[in-house]
């Protein structure tokens, strides 16, 4: 982002199709970026389901188990 009004001057003049191609770049790394974090995350999905459901854990009654009522929920942590 500019900062300096002469800077503020030249991202006032840029073209229609500069500004454009700014937002592509920035589209660009943002989507790398996220599918970056899901691939780094997906290597972590056992440590994270346990920390997610560790509170549903504590409060489960002794000798009982989580029960998954649609198909899809399965898959939610492999």
């Amino acid at each position: 982002m500019p900062s300096s009004p002469e800077n503020m001057e030249e991202f006032k003049k840029q073209m229609l199709t500069e500004h454009l191609s700014d937002l592509r770049s920035c589209l660009i790394y943002s989507f790398i970026a996220t599918g970056v974090g899901f691939a780094l995350s997906y290597g972590f999905i056992k440590e994270i389901g346990n920390w997610f459901f560790k509170p549903l854990f504590k409060v489960l009654p002794a000798q009982t188990s989580l029960i998954f009522t649609s198909y899809q929920e399965a898959f939610f942590f492999i």
